[in-house]
């Protein structure tokens, strides 16, 4: 696992300075305060923050071939690296490391451009190749390792693990990008190719960049087909069966993971994604198996009895450690590692214990993709509900009643799960089930948002006609409801939110994260199923679970879904108060111009008196305004 960076200059006789080189990785040295290094050659410059994993010794990047012609700095981990080094080494390749880094360089001579798809990993990295001048950049599959660009007026690029790498830059012009800001504010997070800056942009996942003498083009090696009918390879397969095939992936997947020169262990929630990989650490012979557990003082967050329940089971080495409010003096700094807004509570519960686990091991396995891959979400429930009863009906009655009650305030209950259902309707029926993770109408963006901001947006539009989603909808007009669903999640919420949080929590405490669940095998074999495998009536994750049934404790697969959050809707009327008000001033709002503060006084003020729950969007505006004091202010 490492930070990675570099500079390409459009012409030969242009120079890349060692020294900008060095103080972009210097930005990155959490993702890999083991080693530094640097290649520059004319007109190119690659630069590596590593964490050490596999040879540990030897490991040092930026690596090259024989003849220095190519080179390479590379984030993650191929985990089919020992088998395509046998086949290259069979072909006359010679190594001089055991690393996986040195098989990129063997197979893109071997291959060319082709040899992405022979890696299985997680991964991002930088190929140079002297003799066709030229550099390409790819990120693996799923997304699960970030990699920004930029295209500087004289085609210099200029790239790397996080925005902050670029911003080291001079050439970097900061200022922010009007649809990023309104996607993150509807959304929580946003969405590639969108960065918060102006002319910074995400690559897309299984996508490769190529950049030759001040061209660029853009590519995609791998996607996964939208969704249509069941696959003709697994029509007539009986349930069993499934489950079997299905078994086998998830320990192929596990197995790869746990390749490693130093100690590794498990996050576990309790919940049956994480309670499967641990259980699967320990049958594939994983020892010591050390588990890592958050829990809260709020009974309603606390999912610490689940957990216990699995280390029992399977006799770990566990480790718990109880969220105290003192902890939310970590919001500024959080908010500084994210580079770009993101709205997730859970940033804080992911970055404390992955601070815990860094004491303990260096290597982490997860299981977040679960809900995305085999449909663990309450708003695909949400959604299938939508389909059977008459839109009317919620439309114009039940959502009126529902406002005139009050949410419950003291915990989550039934009550504000029905009244996020309801609200689900203010929005368009054709945002499919996008429509329950939406937390601004266009209704409300016309309150909030200042003149000025909705002109500079092109006007109020519906987040249809914006990409991704401008792409990602016209996709899903044939396919499977319940995998449309799923398929929207993956090209959006679990790429730009989920992976993002886990990437840059667990970094910011240099704990490199693998995420067995979405090795891209799983998520192939999942698409190609029919929806009713995954949403079973309304019960989630249906095959999953049927397929865990022999392995784990009844109560840790068939439990209601609690998530893994905070109480922040508590935290902003009592630790986080005052950091809000301060924030959150008139003062402030007025001098930006982005927003109205008369509204954002009424959502404080009834949220403070407990008529309302704004806490996602009061967080909201709460961490853009810190992100924008520490990224554009100073």
């Amino acid at each position: 696992m490492c930070g990675i960076c570099g500079i390409l200059k459009k012409e030969a006789y242009q120079t890349v300075s060692p020294s900008l080189l060095s103080s972009m990785c210097q930005t990155l040295y959490h993702r890999g305060p083991d080693d530094q290094g640097l290649f520059t050659q004319k007109n190119v410059g690659l630069g590596t923050r590593r964490l050490s994993i596999i040879d540990v010794e030897k490991g040092h990047q930026p690596l090259s071939n024989e003849n220095q012609s190519i080179w390479v700095t590379h984030n993650g981990e191929i985990y089919n690296f020992p088998s395509l080094s046998d086949k290259l080494i069979q072909r006359g390749h010679h190594f001089s490391t055991r690393t996986d880094t040195e098989t990129l360089v063997h197979s893109y001579e071997e291959w060319g451009e082709e040899f992405v798809h022979k890696l299985r990993g997680m991964f991002s990295f930088a190929l140079w190749d002297g003799n066709k001048d030229k550099l390409i950049l790819v990120r693996d599959r799923m997304g699960i390792k970030p990699l920004y660009y930029s295209i500087l007026q004289d085609k210099t690029l200029v790239f790397g693990s996080e925005l902050k790498a670029l911003l080291a830059h001079p050439g970097i012009h900061r200022a922010v990008e009007p649809q990023a800001l309104n996607l993150f504010l509807t959304l929580e997070y946003i969405p590639s190719p969108f960065s918060i800056f102006q002319n910074i942009f995400k690559l897309p996942p299984g996508c490769m960049l190529i950049y030759k003498k001040g061209h660029v083009r853009i590519q995609k090696y791998w996607d996964v087909k939208a969704p249509s009918e069941e696959s003709p390879n697994l029509a007539g397969k009986t349930l069993p069966e499934l489950k079997e095939i299905l078994f086998s992936l998830l320990q192929e997947s596990v197995k790869l993971r746990l390749l490693s020169d130093v100690p590794l262990g498990s996050f576990l929630s309790g919940g049956i994604d994480s309670s499967a990989i641990v259980g699967l650490m320990r049958k594939l012979g994983a020892s010591p198996l050390k588990t890592f557990s958050i829990g809260f003082k709020e009974a309603s967050y606390n999912e610490l009895k689940h957990a216990r329940r699995i280390v029992k089971k399977f006799d770990t080495e566990h480790h718990e450690f109880i969220v105290q409010p003192q902890a939310l003096d970590l919001t500024e700094k959080l908010v500084r590692h994210l580079d770009e807004p993101l709205g997730d509570f859970s940033i804080f519960p992911t970055y404390l214990v992955s601070r815990m686990a860094r004491d303990h091991v260096k290597v982490i396995l997860s299981g977040d993709g679960g809900d995305e891959i085999f449909g663990g979400y309450e708003h695909y429930q949400a959604q299938k509900l939508s389909r059977l009863v008459p839109p009317s009906l919620f439309s114009f009655f039940m959502p009126s009643l529902i406002k005139k009650f009050p949410p419950a305030p003291e915990k989550k209950g039934v009550w504000n799960k029905l009244r996020r259902y309801f609200q689900g309707f203010e929005h368009n029926p054709q945002l499919r089930h996008l429509r329950w993770m939406m937390f601004l109408s266009l209704k409300e963006k016309g309150k909030l948002y200042s003149p000025h901001f909705i002109h500079s947006l092109g006007g109020n539009r519906e987040i249809l006609e914006l990409p991704p989603f401008s792409q990602i909808f016209p996709q899903l007009t044939q396919s499977d409801p319940v995998t449309g669903e799923l398929f929207l999640d993956l090209k959006s919420y679990l790429v730009d939110n989920i992976l993002v949080k886990v990437d840059r929590m667990s970094m910011a405490a240099s704990l490199e994260t693998r995420v067995p669940l979405l090795d891209h095998k799983i998520v192939e074999f999942m698409f190609h199923l029919p929806g009713k495998l995954k949403i079973h009536h309304l019960t989630t994750k249906w095959l999953f679970k049927k397929t865990m049934d022999p392995w784990l404790p009844r109560e840790n697969i068939y439990r209601a879904k609690e998530g893994f959050s905070i109480p922040i809707k508590h935290w902003l009327r009592t630790e986080l108060k005052d950091l809000m008000l301060d924030y959150l001033n008139e003062k402030r709002i007025q001098k930006e111009g982005l927003f109205h503060f008369p509204q954002i006084k009424r959502m404080i003020d009834a949220h403070l008196q407990g008529r309302e729950n704004f806490s996602h969007q009061l967080w909201s505006l709460l961490v853009f305004e810190i992100w924008k004091e520490n990224y554009l202010e100073r």
